[in-house]
């Protein structure tokens, strides 16, 4: 009984129940719809990108929270501190589409050696979900890797996922549009302060990087993207 307690005023303890219990309920909604092979595996692939950020921060000495899940919505990590630069803030924010990245390539390759349609599919799903987190808008990941550049690229990024709640309206879209606005009108709003404060000042190679970056994950994305969407169709 002693050992229960002490377990559970652990902060560490507190933090593992907290991602294992929002992991299992978002497992439990997702597999409603998709059954509970592909949502566990789903639910994998989400956790995968947000332990990329992790591991990132760690690497860069920035202490965050847990990641937490909400189904339908996918899952999130907190920084408990101000990144010094925003080349940091970039280097976290890309380590997620990157690790997600190699999960879903991970995930791909058994698919295709095991002739595993429901594997392909699963793949498929996460080069979609890192795909879309590359939007170049904050909140999403894209938004903070571009903010290396400009933040003024959040602003090509709004008529693109307006774009998308057109074409595929979402409750997950209509989320992030919510969040998104305010988000990009305060960075508007605080550029002179920031540029002031030397949060953006970045070298101009280092910019190239992240820029090449981008780019070549972006397109490496959608070309499995739209692959895998094919070779799903041909079966279907």
């Amino acid at each position: 009984m002693k050992l229960l307690l002490l377990l559970a005023g652990s902060a560490k303890f507190s933090k593992l129940l907290l991602t294992a219990g929002t992991m299992l309920l978002s497992i439990g909604a997702y597999a409603m719809l998709w059954g509970w092979r592909f949502a566990t595996g789903f639910v994998l692939l989400i956790f995968a990108h947000e332990m990329g950020h992790v591991l990132a921060a760690r690497q860069r000495g920035l202490a965050v929270s847990a990641p937490a899940f909400i189904p339908f919505v996918g899952a999130y990590i907190m920084m408990k501190q101000q990144p010094a630069s925003v080349e940091t803030e970039a280097y976290v924010a890309y380590a997620g589409p990157f690790v997600g990245t190699l999960a879903s390539f991970a995930v791909y390759y058994l698919g295709r050696n095991e002739n595993d349609t429901m594997l392909l599919a699963l793949s498929y799903s996460g080069f979609v979900l890192n795909l879309f987190n590359l939007l170049p808008i904050s909140p999403l990941d894209g938004g903070r890797i571009t903010a290396v550049l400009s933040p003024s690229i959040w602003f090509f990024g709004v008529p693109i996922l307006l774009g998308l709640m057109i074409y595929q309206p979402s409750p997950m879209l209509f989320v992030i549009a919510i969040v998104a606005l305010p988000q990009a009108l305060r960075a508007w709003r605080m550029r002179h302060e920031l540029r002031a404060a030397g949060y953006y000042t970045v070298a101009t190679e280092t910019k190239v990087e992240y820029a090449a970056l981008y780019i070549g994950l972006v397109a490496l994305l959608s070309l499995m993207s739209y692959q895998m969407h094919e070779q799903l169709a041909g079966v279907g």
